[in-house]
């Protein structure tokens, strides 16, 4: 039973840090300080931070990965939402609901097997200015549930999803990438398989967009 129970959470989660997305995974690991953050895997070519916070996400993640593709390329990829559901991994709907600005309104859907799907709008806000090298771009999110969809009975309605891509140009077709992310799946799930989950979901977003970049629909 427990066994599925942490199979089944751990597709949940992944799932849902995906649409936001453990070989060298520590574990037994002590908590980090509260604010620092704390190396906890270099795999897939992504190195993962973490830090502790307060509240039910429990801990905001961080990522830092090279994208062989300009940062205009890659913001492309990210900013391509009506296109989620077909590159990034256990996203059944996404899809704009507004463009104002410099802001974004999105409501997205996320089914992974055996467990209930998960639901949220987010508002995405995008700069970007001219750096050495290029362009860069920084993009923050944060929930919006009141100005999208009405909660539909069956699929959980998740209340906390904030975080952001930092995109920096190393070369004319080379990006770093980092990614955070602070959320709560909904439901009652561990804390430790809720963490873990999230690992493997954010390399699985690298994994997506580096996939994904290879399309010439954006390089126009």
């Amino acid at each position: 039973m427990l066994r599925s129970i942490v199979r089944n959470s751990f597709g949940l989660l992944v799932a849902l840090i995906s649409c936001c997305p453990c070989a060298n995974l520590m574990t037994a690991e002590p908590e980090a300080t509260p604010g620092e953050w704390k190396l906890v895997s270099t795999s897939d070519n992504v190195v993962l931070y973490r830090r502790s916070r307060a509240g039910p996400g429990h801990y905001e993640s961080k990522a830092i990965g090279e994208v062989s593709a300009s940062t205009a390329v890659v913001h492309a990829v990210i900013d391509d939402l009506d296109s989620y559901s077909r590159f990034m991994p256990y996203t059944l709907e996404c899809r704009v609901l507004k463009r104002e600005g410099d802001s974004v309104l999105t409501y997205q859907r996320v089914s992974a097997p055996l467990v209930s799907d998960r639901d949220y709008t987010l508002r995405v806000r995008t700069t970007s200015k001219t750096v050495e090298g290029g362009t860069s771009y920084l993009s923050r999110w944060e929930t919006e549930n009141a100005l999208g969809p009405v909660e539909i009975r069956g699929i959980i309605r998740v209340k906390l999803c904030e975080g952001g891509w930092l995109l920096e140009p190393m070369g004319p077709n080379s990006t770093r990438a980092t990614y955070s992310v602070y959320t709560d799946s909904g439901g009652v799930i561990p804390a430790f398989i809720k963490n873990t989950g999230s690992q493997i979901g954010i390399r699985k977003i690298f994994t997506a967009i580096r996939k994904q970049v290879r399309d010439a629909k954006y390089a126009k």
